[in-house]
């Protein structure tokens, strides 16, 4: 069996999940003003730059402090909620492509992401592929987060959780496919036969050249309520695992919100 493994952030959805759960969070009494400003400033530079793994581990720390206490079920429906005005809008039409075409294909399909499980699982569910990895937190007897993390879907974590999910589905990694944007994701696109870096970062973009890895920009966001049919697999891009005979068709959210004192 083969699968495909798509990050979210820049890969499947054209911004931060900040900027799209920014604002129904702060609706939701969850965060002010100044901490969407600090998330967007922080977005921007993600965007252009990339992000550090000292920065991510720092934002990491500043994301467990801030949303300690917070109510898993009341982010959930906010999640819920918002999914189809925030989220919907923003996904790239060529990731919502080649979905399709794994699909067509009779491959698995995967979103893998450090974002919270509140928002990766809701979008997974909405784009109907076959399940997600992503960060857990710590949840106590109230179904409060706790302030500290269960797994973080980072790095390595991401290719371990990959290679003990292909383990219990039978899935074969080098028959299957992986598409990310961020250096980060080297072991995830390592882990599989047929990575892909998508509207990679400089780090990323160095090393797909030296390794021959196929490199796509994704650049036109579409809602889902727009397509209308399965596209055909593009004639011009080889897409990882999936033969053109068989082809019809964050923490993040919280990624860069930072507590005020953080710098």
């Amino acid at each position: 069996m083969r699968a495909a493994f798509f990050d979210l952030d820049k890969t499947v959805i054209a911004k931060a999940s900040i900027a799209a759960f920014g604002g129904p969070f702060y609706r939701g009494g969850l965060i002010n003003r100044r901490l969407i400003v600090r998330a967007v400033v922080s977005q921007i530079v993600f965007l252009h730059l990339g992000a550090s793994e000292q920065k991510l581990a720092r934002v990491r720390e500043s994301m467990l402090t801030l949303t300690k206490g917070w109510d898993r079920e009341l982010i959930r429906e906010i999640v819920r909620e918002a999914l189809e005005d925030t989220v919907e809008p923003i996904i790239y039409a060529e990731a919502l492509d080649l979905i399709e075409a794994h699909r067509a294909a009779g491959n698995r399909v995967y979103l893998v992401s450090a974002s919270p499980e509140e928002i990766v699982q809701p979008l997974a569910d909405h784009l109907g592929v076959d399940g997600a990895i992503a960060t857990r937190a710590v949840v106590d007897d109230e179904g409060r987060y706790a302030g500290e993390m269960e797994f973080y879907a980072y790095g390595p974590f991401k290719a371990e959780a990959i290679r003990e999910l292909a383990e219990a589905e039978g899935i074969d990694l080098d028959e299957s496919s992986a598409y990310s944007d961020s250096y980060t994701d080297l072991p995830m696109l390592e882990a599989v036969g047929h990575p892909v870096a998508v509207n990679p970062d400089r780090v990323l973009a160095k090393a797909a050249k030296e390794r021959g890895w196929e490199v796509m920009q994704f650049s036109k966001p579409v809602r889902l309520r727009d397509r209308v049919s399965v596209p055909s697999l593009p004639t011009t891009a080889t897409v990882a695992g999936v033969t053109l005979a068989a082809a019809g068709s964050a923490l993040v959210a919280w990624r860069f919100v930072r507590r005020p004192s953080a710098n």
